[in-house]
């Protein structure tokens, strides 16, 4: 018999039967053994460890495949052709602008208004506030009723407003910058301006107006404040600038200014060191709502060491200026040069190039084009305005004191008999009138009518305080003097 195994067919008995060839089969064992081996297959390889190994071309070729399979999936790539849209004509462009939004660069003139059909009913008047409120400035060179007007007020009242204030308070003297608070009422109609209910501002420091309306009239009610017009005292060391110190401790820098000035009129300002002590004192008021204002210089103080100045301003001759402790004033200068010029001659003996001869020359000429301008070279009254001989035309001016200056050869005069000039002051024109060979400025310089040389001449005026407006002066320094710095 036969008997089945599980590699063919086996004989049985002591007879051998050959089985016939049949299709190999893998069993359990072997499809182990080839999982296995599959297993440990390494199919991820390191192409940068074991060049040139079996392995390394074996991962190569997986690389290359796996690159070339990625390849063969990737897309074409050609351009797309679309249509182009054709250009805007002149009535779609406009209508494009017309709902785009527009930059103010533009005229932001987008949107459409559009046409009110038969629901849309027109109202025959729009409702007012009864009362609106408004703020106005009152700018430089400003008119009081015109900031009214511009407010909303109407012109007839604002100009009756303006007058009422006026009463009180001069307008000139309302400040730039004033805040006006205004409170306008309701109108009859829209074609009438709003009637004004209350009006609210500060004139000055010590007062502030307010005017309301009661029944159909307007009451103006001041209202007074009460102001401190203690001066204000300032003290320090003068330190590497006067100015910065000054005003690093509180002075005003007009104030400190005015402060350079008066001591540069007694003392030289390079004199003054850092280590020196600065004294100021000027007008203060203060409110008792806290504002506060700052005034003129009062009072300037110099403390060298053991030399100390005292400088007080005091009106004296109808003039302002300022006096030592001891009541005088004094102000130190030299004078202007008349004419932008060269020197041609100078003072002393010398021969006249017109008479021949040689005589005393009284002044200084100075070269200069003809029509060039003159000054004065001092403050003073004209004495003498016109035709002066050899002079030609001739100015002589007094200045106070016992001086005088002289201008000769003018080809036109502008200064006037009795007027009164600056140093600085244009009072004529540059010419070749009189005893002359050429254009030139003849300038002299008099000392009690007598000539002397002007280039040697510096000259002094001093202004001294007497009998009893000395001893007013001396009360108030006093007075000032005991205030206490802040």
């Amino acid at each position: 018999m036969y008997l089945r195994d599980n590699d063919g067919f086996i004989g049985g008995g002591g007879t051998v039967a050959l089985a016939p060839p049949a299709r190999r089969r893998f069993d359990r064992n072997t499809l182990r053994r080839h999982i296995e081996r599959a297993a440990d297959l390494e199919l991820v390889i390191d192409l940068g460890q074991r060049i040139g190994s079996r392995e390394w071309w074996r991962g190569l070729a997986t690389c290359t495949a796996l690159c070339a399979l990625a390849i063969s999936f990737a897309p074409g790539i050609a351009p797309l052709h679309g249509p182009v849209a054709p250009a805007l004509g002149e009535r779609q462009e406009q209508e494009m602008r017309v709902q785009a939004i527009a930059p103010s660069a533009y005229g932001s003139d987008t949107g459409r208004r559009m046409v009110a059909t038969n629901l849309v009913e027109r109202l025959t008047d729009t409702p007012e506030r009864p009362q609106i409120q408004v703020t106005a400035t009152l700018g430089t060179g400003d008119g009081f009723a015109r900031v009214l007007q511009r407010a909303g007020v109407g012109a007839d009242q604002a100009k009756s407003v303006a007058a009422m204030i006026a009463d009180q308070t001069a307008l000139g003297d309302i400040k730039p910058g004033t805040k006006l608070d205004l409170t306008l009422g309701r109108r009859p109609n829209k074609s009438v301006p709003r009637p004004l209910d209350h009006l609210g501002f500060r004139a000055r420091l010590d007062l502030a107006l307010s005017l309301d309306r009661v029944g159909n009239d307007l009451h103006l009610k001041p209202l007074p404040i009460a102001v401190d017009d203690t001066p204000l005292r300032i003290e320090g060391k003068v330190g590497s600038s006067m100015l910065s110190s000054a005003r690093a401790a509180g002075a005003p820098s007009a104030a400190v200014q005015a402060w350079l000035r008066a001591m540069g009129q007694h003392v030289s300002i390079q004199g003054i060191h850092s280590n020196d002590q600065f004294d100021i004192i000027v007008e203060h008021h203060r409110a008792a709502d806290g504002m506060s204002e700052t005034g003129n210089l009062l009072f300037a103080g110099l403390q060298q060491g053991k030399k100390e100045l005292r400088l007080l301003k005091w009106n004296s001759g109808g003039k302002d200026q300022f006096f030592d402790a001891a009541g005088v004033g004094e102000t130190r200068g030299s004078m202007k040069m008349p004419v932008q010029g060269h020197q041609t001659s100078s003072f002393g003996m010398r021969f006249h190039p017109v008479l021949g001869y040689s005589r005393m020359h009284k002044g200084i000429d100075y070269g200069a084009p003809m029509g060039s301008p003159i000054i004065a070279a001092t403050d003073g009254v004209v004495n003498f305005a016109g035709w002066h001989g050899g002079h030609g035309n001739y100015v002589q001016i007094r200045a106070s004191g016992n001086m005088g200056t002289g201008y000769a050869h003018m080809s036109r005069i502008i200064a006037k008999v009795g007027e009164h000039v600056h140093a600085g002051q244009l009072i004529g024109y540059v010419g070749s009138t009189g005893l002359s060979t050429g254009p030139h400025l003849h300038f002299e310089v008099f000392v009690n009518n007598v000539a002397v040389n002007p280039a040697s001449v510096k000259f002094i005026q001093a202004a001294q305080i007497a009998g009893a407006e000395l001893s007013r002066f001396k009360a108030t320094l006093a007075h000032l003097m005991s205030l206490r710095a802040r």
